[in-house]
């Protein structure tokens, strides 16, 4: 498959996935008195599509050669490593 293909594929699952989780949210009562709208299946339905989503998100991540488990860090998040200049190292003689 192309890039090109890729990357069609890739926005039209983000827009299916942003689309059907604005659509759970405007449904979804503010009142919890008030019944939800959808019935139970449906909402099962509506799982499955976002685990088939994001399956296919993982399949065309790993594809691209992404690492999926790479999250974003904060500048100012403390460092988990340290690196060494090797400049500095010196050999025993």
């Amino acid at each position: 498959m192309s890039e090109e293909h890729f990357s069609t594929e890739k926005r039209v699952l983000m827009a299916m996935r942003k689309t059907l989780a604005k659509i759970i949210r405007d449904l979804t009562p503010s009142d919890s008195a008030l019944r939800y709208p959808l019935s139970d299946e449906t909402v099962e339905d509506v799982k499955k599509c976002f685990d088939l989503i994001s399956a296919r998100e993982r399949e065309l991540a790993q594809a691209a050669g992404i690492d999926v488990r790479d999250r974003p860090h904060f500048v100012d998040e403390p460092r988990t490593t340290n690196v060494v200049p090797i400049q500095g190292l010196k050999t025993k003689d």
